[in-house]
């Protein structure tokens, strides 16, 4: 007769992961039983309140697993270190400051998401629905159930949990992604292209799963690890270096896709420029935190376990990241110079940056030891946290500057996202636009920003780690990517607006049609609030970065 043991679960320990999938759960029930007069001020109430309460309670497990190195939770699903405690913190910090974004509304009282966003663009359904002024406040429990599936993501080193994590994040992505309120074809154009590149990036990785557990029989990091090291004649994986390379590399690809990474990185301009901005914004900063989370514990694990017990195949390993880096930092910086619409450009710029990051992760790749890479890890955080910070408040902008009828108090439009229409917008809206360029100058990595902590901690972090050569890629890459940056400030400043008989390639088409007018939306108070939290934190991790890097370290 089999003995069932049942499992000890300390609570204490997934308190911050219960509270934000139970606000997603809540938040169903809320779209269900609330009037719906009350229940876009719950729903927000809910989110903020859960985000908040998160942070608290992965602050006070912060010196508790400070004292004990890690904790394994729930059988070693979880494991609970300072960087994956700092990686749950950043993607709840940035998701708070996403869903503030999310809230905002016109003067209209419209928000950027469809009434109907499964209703065909254009017909009568989706007409009448947004006549009736119906509200989808759905985006809110989706955005916490996609929260939640991040901080399990960044967080696990069992392969099975981690891809749970992985489908919990992305499915409710791809359903925000197509719910745009306006250019509803591209938005679910992009919706499309992201669920069929996700769902393929998904078989990926558990195909590499599946395949590494037939060369070392566990989907455990740390059961695979040792068993990677024992890999010489006679140990579990002798004879099957084929498989472990093919399962590694089916493994990285389905990782590197969420991060955004040469070559999986096909989908993420399309997406950024056809989601709902504030959901770009929201996605391009937490999502990207999260899986750079998973990549440090599968580059982590796998490669010590290869260094110790195949060092040909390790090299093959930092070889293929190397390349992957170096033609993120290349196609993200080369192919964003010609681009007219501004989130193509921060789209882009984010596949740009995936290779800065990257450079850090191969740091602690060619240390001796994973403990002599504890300042890598600390740049890998730092560096999204400061990342995310400017691309949700650049994104925050974007929202607030729309094209409208033209009269003074007249209909405001959708966004204004092609470069040319933000000419003169600093003389318009000096604060808005100086706002927007100390967002641009952080991603540039200009000192006194956030963005030069960060770039310097990544590329110190390579070249203690012996890849001086790829951090010199980087500094260059940087310099290049400091124009097109630079191109949108002077824009904004010095040069004059179009005139409204000029004609200019639109986004919904090929033909030259009149630039609409133009006009800076002042923010209401959700929004206003989350561009002078990240204002103050590009700013603030810039000037005193300090206390945040002492507490990683």
């Amino acid at each position: 007769m089999t003995t069932f043991f049942a499992p000890t679960v300390d609570w204490a320990y997934l308190a911050p992961l219960v509270v934000v999938l139970g606000a997603g759960v809540v938040g169903v029930l809320v779209e269900a039983f609330v009037p719906a007069s009350a229940r876009r001020a719950t729903q927000l109430a809910l989110a903020l309140v859960a985000l908040v309460a998160a942070i608290v309670l992965v602050g006070t497990l912060w010196t508790d697993v400070t004292d004990q190195g890690y904790v394994d939770v729930l059988g070693g699903a979880l494991r609970l270190t300072v960087t994956t405690l700092g990686i749950q913190a950043v993607v709840l910090v940035l998701a708070l400051v996403a869903v503030l974004v999310v809230a905002d509304r016109s003067a209209d009282g419209l928000d950027a998401f469809a009434p109907t966003a499964a209703a065909v663009p254009g017909s009568p359904y989706e007409e009448l629905a947004r006549r009736k002024g119906l509200v989808q406040t759905e985006v809110f429990p989706l955005t916490m159930f996609a929260v939640g599936g991040m901080m399990i993501f960044g967080a696990t080193i069992d392969l099975l949990t981690m891809f749970v994590a992985l489908e919990v994040l992305s499915l409710p992505l791809y359903v925000l992604t197509a719910s745009a309120r306006r250019r509803r074809l591209l938005s679910q154009e992009a919706a499309l292209k992201y669920f069929l590149l996700g769902a393929f990036a998904s078989a990926l990785f558990l195909f590499g799963t599946a395949l590494l557990y037939g060369a070392t029989g566990s989907v455990n990091l740390e059961a695979i690890a040792e068993a990677l090291a024992q890999g010489g004649a006679g140990g579990p994986t002798a004879g099957m270096t084929g498989m472990v390379v093919v399962a590694v590399l089916l493994l990285l690809a389905g990782v590197l896709f969420k991060v955004g990474a040469v070559p999986f990185h096909v989908w993420t301009p399309d997406v950024y420029q056809g989601a709902p901005t504030p959901v770009t914004g929201f996605m391009a900063a937490c999502t990207k935190a999260a899986a750079f989370g998973a990549l440090v514990q599968v580059a982590l694990y796998v490669g010590t376990g290869l260094q110790a017990g195949a060092p040909d195949t390790f090299r093959a390993l930092e070889v293929a990241l190397c390349v992957v880096a170096v033609a993120s930092m290349v196609v993200g910086t080369v192919v964003a110079l010609p681009q007219t619409d501004i989130k193509r450009v921060l789209g882009y710029s984010a596949i740009a940056h995936t290779g800065f990051v990257l450079v850090a992760v191969l740091g602690l790749l060619g240390r001796p030891t994973p403990e002599a890479g504890v300042d890598a890890l600390g740049a890998v955080v730092f560096y999204v946290l400061a990342y995310g910070l400017a691309t949700i408040g650049a994104f925050a902008v974007v929202t607030l500057v729309r094209e409208s009828d033209g009269a003074r108090d007249g209909v405001v439009l959708g966004e204004a996202t092609q470069i040319r229409q933000w000419s003169g917008l600093g003389r318009r809206s000096p604060w808005l636009a100086g706002l927007f360029a100390l967002f641009l100058l952080s991603m540039a990595g200009i000192p006194l920003t956030a963005g030069f902590i960060a770039k310097f901690g990544a590329f110190r972090a390579g070249v203690d780690g012996g890849f001086a050569w790829l951090a010199v890629v980087g500094v260059l890459a940087s310099a290049v990517a400091v124009f097109f940056y630079v191109r949108i400030v002077v824009i904004m400043f010095f040069a004059d607006a179009p005139a409204d008989d000029d004609a200019a390639p639109r986004p919904d088409g090929d033909a030259l049609v009149p630039d609409v007018p133009v006009r800076a939306v002042r923010p209401r108070a959700p929004v206003l609030v989350a561009l002078v939290l990240c204002a103050l934190g590009v700013i603030g991790l810039g000037v005193f970065p300090a206390p945040v890097l002492n507490l990683l370290g």
